[in-house]
């Protein structure tokens, strides 16, 4: 900080604030935050509960951007004063102060910033997440419930809600796959960078000579569908069986077979649901997390010919993207952007806005090389 006068990283800061504000368009956002709130206060809203769920919920989440916008202003302002404070009693623990103010803001902005590069064409939707484990045994179904529980945690540190769908358990421990939702705006653009495999090396605690294992597990993210969209499924393409919900060792969640589980026998996509008490309403969330694969499916292909157009490499994120290291040394470490953290315990406690922010920059350079 000694090199670095503060005003004028304060002054670069503002500038990279106001140009966060002009993407964003806040007199734009202020106007969709005054039409919400007449929609709010109708006394119908909630006859339509789904519908009101995402209008209650893009309020918030507009309210939550604005107030984020001005706060940081507001906290630069008070930053100056700070360090104009501090310089005039030369007050060596209020400049001690202002210094980590300055480095926290910087974070901050730098967070937001990142939030401005979500321009994609579904990355305002909410986020559709599915979890299997692959190579490894039981080790790599701990290794996928411990994934489950990453992003659940990370979702909770963010007050993002969530639902889960479908959980298919393993025999001996941890689960074979799960499916679940996190329901709030640009949830699938901020996570859509986790898709790919995650790598985890530990000492195995299902082996009794405490050797080292290494587990791997997939994590595939797709934007949910919305009215808008059209995925056609014809009923001849599909076949739904229904089956008894089960949790870990078998144990009945229910005593009725109203799980269901839909095969699309065109792509050979299966789908589960099994969280709703009512065959039908597993039967209609089944539907939609299908229509959201499809959708991506064919996001995925319509971007290969567009490259194969341009005579561009198709970028493949399904592939290992992150190494979870505990043993013989810790590290969390991104294969893509090189980020990493020394304490996986963190991590794994949901502790990812690191990653994340690195893999999203990352990601709008790949897709600017591509253009």
């Amino acid at each position: 900080m000694a090199d670095i006068d503060p005003a004028d990283e304060i002054n670069e800061l503002a500038g990279t604030l106001r140009s966060i504000q002009d993407v964003l368009d806040l007199d734009s956002m202020r106007k969709q935050i005054e039409e919400l709130e007449t929609q709010v206060a109708a006394p119908d809203l909630w006859d339509e509960p789904d519908k009101a769920q995402k209008v209650t919920s893009k309020l918030s989440h507009l309210q939550g951007e604005l107030n984020r916008v001005d706060g940081l202003s507001r906290r630069l302002d008070d930053l100056s004063v700070l360090y104009e404070l501090a310089a005039e009693e030369a007050d060596d623990d209020t400049r001690a102060e202002a210094d980590k103010e300055l480095v926290s803001l910087r974070s901050d902005i730098g967070a937001l910033e990142v939030r401005t590069l979500l321009s994609g064409e579904y990355d305002s939707r909410e986020a559709l997440m599915t979890i299997n484990s692959q190579a490894g045994g039981v080790d790599a179904a701990d290794w996928a419930e411990m994934l489950l529980r990453m992003y659940l945690r990370w979702a909770e540190r963010k007050g993002y809600p969530t639902e889960v769908y479908e959980t298919s358990y393993a025999e001996e421990a941890g689960i074979k796959s799960a499916t679940f939702a996190i329901k709030a705006p640009y949830a699938y653009g901020t996570l859509r960078g986790e898709h790919g495999t995650h790598r985890l090396v530990r000492i195995s605690p299902f082996d009794n000579q405490g050797r080292r294992q290494t587990s791997f597990a997939g994590v595939d993210v797709v934007p949910v569908v919305e009215q808008t969209d059209h995925i056609d499924i014809n009923e001849d393409e599909i076949r739904v069986d229904v089956y008894r919900s089960s949790g870990p060792g078998g144990q009945g969640v229910n005593t009725t077979d109203s799980a269901v589980r839909i095969t699309h026998l065109p792509s050979g996509i299966v789908v589960s649901c099994q969280n709703e008490r009512s065959q039908l309403q597993n039967r209609a969330t089944a539907m939609n997390v299908l229509q959201a694969k499809l959708l991506e499916r064919k996001r995925q292909e319509e971007a290969e010919k567009m490259s194969e157009l341009r005579g561009a490499t198709t970028t493949s994120w399904g592939t290992q993207i992150r190494n979870y290291v505990l043993h013989p040394y810790q590290i969390v470490k991104d294969l893509r952007t090189a980020t990493e953290a020394g304490n996986p315990s963190a991590v794994l406690d949901g502790d990812l806005d690191q990653f994340i922010e690195s893999e999203i920059r990352w990601m709008r350079r790949q897709e600017s090389d591509a253009q």
